[in-house]
């Protein structure tokens, strides 16, 4: 038994079966064009589960666009639940019931294997799956011909893998080495899931095929330390944010058009300086050719102009996200006047940008944003002292926003910095500011693949660990921590918390190599875990050793 073992329960609910005969097909044909398969969590209920007809719901609506015959299947497995969501101090879990757990997934892996093996050598197919499902599909790939896979996602996968998080300051923090999967996993200091992580987790042949999302603050794929998070993929929008990318995927591999678009939050600044007369006509055309598109589709605009902090005003408002219509978009493009400037070759667009990023209530799941006019560069740091780094930090923060700057050919090359650092873009008139609107109203992304994060947190850590054999099948495992506690887990399942410095398992099947994870939790954070294979020799610990950033990558 697990001694000493204060129970943390963080892997959904109870096990139940689908109703005989439930049809999942969305449209009814022996051999579709396109299947798509999620994997349930723990405990969810088969056909009915929140996260499966979510991420149905969001993939349909993309999919009735098109003349595909498509199938959804929620995955044949056990997705066996090993306690209540809803708390978190428990019973004893022993350790011989831990590989129920490892079974429900391998059964996973199985099914899934050969769902994609069948008669239908031309149907394409869409993978997906969340916490235990995400497990089962993450493991499985390593054996699916990546050939009839359009697409695999990930979310919330306690054995995610991100190598770029590993280190004192890890290169994600500075936006550096991301994996090629790394789609939204905001937490730049994540190595590895609760329960460790697929090594490489990218199999061969599954470059841009695969992608995995972890919530912000989720238990099992962050550093943190929430079981809200882990809950709340439905609620936070991330299957919204997926089926944008998978359905883009989808329109690619099928050679179709993408009639899909994106809602956007775009917000309009234009230069009103006095240099700015030859220029102003051309700008004002392209922003309500922008503003209209943007409308039209659903979207919401924000229209302001601004000069230099010398002047009687830096930014002007004449309509926000709550206020702008095409008519008043019109009235306000119609009240830039020009003046002001003065003898400065820079004005005040990181003073003016980083306050229209604060004051505007940008929308979660918008594809968002600053479209800037102009013929002159910016001063860094500005009057008021706004840097450049405090406003591609903003606009990271927020979702992101990426910048796209309109100028002259003069400036092109010094808007680049700012346009890469937030993902956007630069043009001038002569290029064709058209295509520039185009190429904004056609994108999809919303979220921030990591946050970069300059603050050197300190992680709890597990400095010293041994263990020692105490019978046949019993074994004791000991450590020191800098935490408040330390998460035990055995081979692919989570026992519990433990307060104590030490525990002792036994019932153990020597048949397998019995791997103890221990993983430290701080205040509403955990650090990095270390992997002890009591199988391994007596008293051998092996601790992982990280490889090389973007290891998955072929």
């Amino acid at each position: 038994m697990v001694k000493k073992l204060l129970l943390a329960v963080l892997i959904v609910g109870a096990y139940f079966l689908a109703p005989a005969g439930y049809i999942s097909n969305a449209v009814a044909v022996s051999c579709p064009d396109l299947k798509i398969i999620f994997a349930r969590g723990s405990g969810e209920e088969r056909w009915v589960d929140k996260n499966y007809l979510t991420f149905k719901s969001e993939i349909e609506s993309k999919l009735k666009l098109t003349n595909l015959k498509y199938e959804f299947e929620d995955l044949d497995y056990p997705a066996i639940g090993v306690g209540d969501p809803l708390t978190l101090l428990t019973t004893f879990v022993s350790g011989g019931e831990a590989y129920e757990f490892g079974e429900s997934v391998s059964v996973g892996v199985k099914n899934l294997i050969s769902g994609t093996s069948g008669a239908c050598s031309n149907t394409k197919y869409i993978l997906a799956g969340y916490s235990q499902g995400a497990m089962v599909v993450s493991k499985a790939i390593n054996y699916i011909n990546p050939n009839k896979i359009i697409y695999a996602a990930t979310f919330g996968d306690p054995k995610i893998y991100l190598p770029e998080g590993f280190g004192l300051v890890p290169s994600a923090c500075s936006g550096k080495n991301l994996s090629n999967y790394r789609i939204y996993v905001p937490d730049c200091r994540v190595y590895e899931g609760m329960l460790g992580g697929y090594k490489p987790y990218q199999p061969e042949g599954y470059v841009d095929k695969l992608g995995t999302w972890c919530n912000k603050n989720d238990i099992f794929c962050s550093t943190h330390f929430s079981v809200n998070a882990h809950t709340s993929y439905v609620s936070d929008g991330l299957y919204t944010d997926a089926s944008k990318l998978i359905f883009d995927k989808i329109c690619k591999s099928f050679g179709i058009l993408n009639t899909f678009v994106s809602l956007h939050d775009t917000a309009i600044l234009i230069d009103s300086t006095g240099s700015m007369e030859n220029y102003l006509h051309d700008y004002k055309r392209e922003a309500l050719n922008l503003a209209e598109k943007t409308l039209n589709s659903g979207g919401r605009v924000a229209l302001y102009d601004y000069r230099d902090l010398g002047d009687p005003y830096n930014v002007n408002e004449h309509c926000s996200f709550d206020t702008c219509t095409m008519d008043s978009f019109k009235a306000g493009l119609d009240a830039i006047t020009l003046g002001g400037g003065g003898e400065s070759i820079e004005e005040s667009l990181l003073s003016a940008s980083f306050n229209v990023m604060k004051k505007l209530s940008w929308k979660f799941g918008s594809t968002k944003s600053v479209v800037v006019f102009t013929d002159a560069g910016y001063h860094n740091p500005d009057i008021d002292g706004v840097t450049f780094a405090d406003v591609v930090n903003l606009s990271k923060k927020i979702d992101p926003v990426n910048f796209y700057v309109v100028t002259t050919k003069l400036n092109k090359n010094f808007y680049k910095t700012l346009a890469e650092a937030t993902d956007g873009a630069v043009t001038t008139l002569v290029d064709g500011v058209s295509g520039m609107t185009d190429n904004i109203m056609a994108r999809y992304d919303s979220l921030p693949r990591v946050e970069e994060d300059f603050d050197r947190a300190v992680l709890p850590e597990i400095p010293e660990s041994e263990f020692e054999w105490i019978g046949t099948d019993s074994a004791r495992i000991s450590w020191k921590t800098t935490g408040k506690g330390v998460v035990v887990a055995l081979n692919d399942l989570v026992l519990g918390m433990c307060e104590s410095d030490s525990i002792t398992i036994d019932k153990l099947d020597l048949s397998v190599d019995n791997v103890v994870t221990l993983t430290p939790i701080g205040e509403n954070v955990r650090g990095r875990s270390i992997h002890i294979n009591l199988n391994a020799g007596r008293g051998e610990i092996t601790v992982e050793i990280p490889k090389v950033p973007n290891a998955g990558k072929k």
